[in-house]
């Protein structure tokens, strides 16, 4: 394996950290229903005050051609190109306390170096605990509370949330890679993926990224307020009440959702009645395709002819 130190270049912020920090994993290019890891991201960095701890060399990790950069013509020339950065950031959270954001474009090569790279920087900077953020799409109702797949490399470190798995085959990401193999070594790795309705998978989704912050803050106890996601999130869910409630087709199969969702969970709590009418109802994926259809034919008589 090529040298992992030699993909990074630490910058002056990188000297007097205090050891035992926590490090949030929240890179792009995996899946992110309802845009719920981006949302998470900026709203860190916005009220974090974010400072370049690390900067890694993108040409060796990056196929560009799949990810092209952006570039701007301007009249006879070009005048930009916008190369995109991979970095690790310290923060600050509300009561000043530090803690450390990996952002940026998810590795296309170099898997194995670029976690070695990081278990380098782990090591260098004393982190205690690495935390990886996803946003999944799954047949839930966006009129229940916002649900969390959790796991850890100890249950203990996510006793509070219910499973919603059992073994199951995914494609893999370089977080959750990350946290694998860092767990491995004998480091904390937690990670939470966030559920978005499946229906609201590609549309910006904020409940997302304030249940994502929610959990961020109980398990490593920093001080993460989220006003600002909050008020995102109520002014998308009166949007999309508005849109549901005009339509009977589409509040027939919301309701349908929130038939299912409970039965789920009385299910999982054993109480029958409920339970045995999970087979009574269609799929999750049935119902969301159906729902996607319906807002689809919807924005379509909504937009003006051109």
């Amino acid at each position: 394996m090529l040298d992992p130190q030699e993909l990074f270049e630490l910058t002056p912020a990188a000297e007097g950290l205090p050891a035992g920090l926590v490090l949030v994993c929240a890179l792009d290019g995996f899946l992110d229903a309802g845009a719920g890891v981006r949302l998470t991201r900026e709203h860190l960095r916005a009220v974090g005050g974010p400072r370049t701890v690390a900067s890694f060399d993108v040409d060796p990790l990056l196929d560009y051609r799949a990810r092209r950069p952006v570039m701007t013509f301007a009249r006879d020339h070009w005048a930009s190109c916008e190369v995109p950065t991979l970095e690790l950031q310290v923060l600050a959270d509300a009561e000043g306390a530090p803690y450390l954001l990996l952002a940026g474009p998810e590795p296309d090569t170099q898997w194995e170096r670029f976690t070695a790279a990081i278990s380098l920087l782990v090591e260098r900077l004393g982190v205690r605990l690495v935390v990886g953020l996803d946003s999944i799409p799954m047949g839930v109702p966006h009129t229940r509370p916002v649900g969390v797949t959790a796991h850890a490399s100890r249950r203990e470190l996510v006793a509070a949330y219910p499973a919603w798995f059992e073994d199951v085959t995914v494609p893999g990401s370089i977080g959750h890679v990350l946290e694998f193999r860092l767990a491995q070594s004998g480091l904390d790795t937690a990670g939470f993926a966030v559920h978005v309705p499946q229906y609201l998978a590609q549309a910006e989704y904020p409940s997302a990224a304030v249940r994502l912050v929610q959990a961020l803050q109980d398990l490593t106890k920093l001080s993460l307020p989220t006003d600002a996601l909050e008020q995102s999130a109520r002014e998308v869910r009166t949007r999309i009440d508005a849109e549901v409630e005009g339509s009977t087709e589409v509040s027939a199969v919301v309701s349908r959702l929130e038939q299912q969702y409970d039965a789920f969970l009385a299910a999982r709590r054993g109480d029958t009645p409920l339970a045995a009418d999970v087979a009574d109802l269609p799929s999750g994926d049935e119902l969301g395709a159906e729902l996607e259809r319906f807002l689809a034919e919807q924005a379509r008589r909504d937009r003006p002819e051109s």
